[in-house]
């Protein structure tokens, strides 16, 4: 009998390296830019410049772990119970969900609000609770997730399946960090006016 998953494989760690390391890198960074402005200095001391240097960052880091994730998939085996119609369509319909809520919440939040712009003290006027943030916390996570899984189900993956469980985790814990020290943003903002 063949592996579920292939341990031996380079790529699978490759995407869980990946999949650790985004949200490591961009807490790691915003919080460095709200103590000391690193991003905004290196802009030449523009916020928004600073901002969108984090977003093409951030962005292309996203696409290099989408990358990894789908080269990980290739290279696992598949499985049959993943064959099955009621799965196929559950894939789609997950696809659809994910990326309905992650644009969306794009185009709530615009670039700067999406890319961590309250970290460079850009900061929204008022919280976004409109669509998807009526219908859920944290829609961009939720919405990744999401996307992973319906990947993982559409190319019947058993390895796909673990890697988004590692993705749901991770922004889990990472959003034990993030929703705290946003708040502490906002309380702050509060404070001086």
């Amino acid at each position: 009998m063949s592996a579920i998953i292939d341990f031996s494989k380079t790529s699978l760690y490759l995407a869980i390296a990946h999949i650790l390391f985004n949200p490591i890198f961009w807490n790691t960074v915003a919080r460095a830019e709200y103590r000391s402005k690193v991003l905004t200095k290196l802009a030449g001391g523009n916020a928004y410049r600073g901002t969108y240097g984090l977003a093409v960052t951030i962005f292309t880091l996203g696409l290099t772990r989408d990358y990894l994730y789908h080269q990980a998939l290739a290279d696992q085996p598949t499985h049959p119970f993943f064959d099955q119609y009621t799965i196929q369509i559950s894939a789609v319909l997950l696809f659809l969900t994910g990326n309905v809520l992650v644009l969306s919440s794009m185009w709530a939040l615009g670039v700067t609000g999406t890319y961590l712009g309250d970290y460079f003290g850009i900061l929204m006027k008022e919280r976004v609770t409109g669509f998807p943030f009526n219908v859920c916390d944290n829609p961009m996570y939720i919405g990744s997730t999401c996307t992973f899984m319906a990947t993982a189900l559409w190319y019947q993956s058993p390895a796909g399946v673990f890697l988004t469980a590692i993705v749901y985790v991770v922004y889990k814990i990472a959003l034990t960090f993030e929703e705290p020290f946003t708040g502490m943003i906002y309380a702050n903002k509060d404070k001086k006016n």
